[in-house]
C-alpha cells in the first residue's frame, strides 16, 4: 500500500474568539499580514480570517462575534495542539522580550540547545512559540539537514540533547560532503 506524500504545511486553522481579538494578536503583535476574510463555508455563524505567517503559507482563524476571549490555558489533552512555533530572526528574537513586556504580555524564554524559544499565549490560551535557530543554514542545505546530522552525532555520542557542538560539527560535515561532490 502506497503512502500519501505530503510536501509541507498548507495551512493551520485555529478557533478564535472575535475578529478584533484575532487581528490584534496575529497581525498587531506578531506582524502577520491580514490576507483576507470570508465566511466559514462549513459553519455559517463563523468568519474565516487568513494571515501570512511569513512564508507565504497561511494561518487561519475561525471567529464569531458572539464568543469572548477564553483567557485560560488551552487544553493539553491527548490529541490537542500543544503549541504553534514560528520562526523569527535573531534580531527579532532579541527584541521580543522588551516588546512583550511593553505590552504587558507574560512569556517564558528557553534555551533549547540548538535553538532559542520564547513562549507566550494568545487571548484564548493557545501557546505560541517564537523560535530562533542558533545557526545559519549553509547554502544549498535546509535546517532539517543540519538537525538530522546533529541528531545522528548526538545519538552516536550518547548525549542527552543536541547542543551547539553537535550543530557546529553537523555543519562542518555537510560542508565537507558538498566539497566532495563532482563539479
Amino acid at each position: 500500500m502506497g503512502i500519501i506524500q505530503v510536501q509541507g504545511v498548507h495551512h493551520i486553522t485555529i478557533v478564535g474568539s472575535t475578529r478584533a481579538s484575532a487581528i490584534d494578536f496575529w497581525q498587531g503583535l506578531l506582524g502577520m499580514p491580514f490576507v483576507m476574510e470570508q465566511p466559514n463555508l462549513g459553519r455559517p455563524e463563523e468568519n474565516h480570517l487568513y494571515f501570512d505567517p511569513g512564508d507565504g503559507r497561511l494561518l487561519t482563524v475561525f471567529t464569531n462575534e458572539e464568543r469572548v476571549d477564553a483567557q485560560r490555558p488551552a487544553p493539553r489533552d491527548t490529541g490537542c495542539v500543544e503549541h504553534l512555533a514560528f520562526n523569527v530572526s535573531r534580531a527579532t528574537f532579541q527584541l521580543a522580550p522588551g516588546r512583550l513586556t511593553e505590552r504587558g504580555i507574560s512569556f517564558i524564554q528557553r534555551d533549547r540547545g540548538f535553538m532559542d524559544s520564547i513562549y507566550l499565549t494568545d487571548a484564548n490560551g493557545l501557546k505560541v512559540e517564537l523560535a530562533c535557530y542558533k545557526f545559519e543554514v549553509p547554502e544549498g542545505f535546509r535546517a532539517v539537514d543540519v538537525l538530522m546530522t546533529a541528531q545522528k552525532l548526538r545519538v552516536e555520542r550518547g548525549d542527552h540533547h543536541i547542543d551547539e557542538r553537535h550543530v557546529a560539527e553537523a555543519i562542518t560535515r555537510l560542508m565537507a560532503s558538498r566539497e566532495r561532490l563532482p563539479v
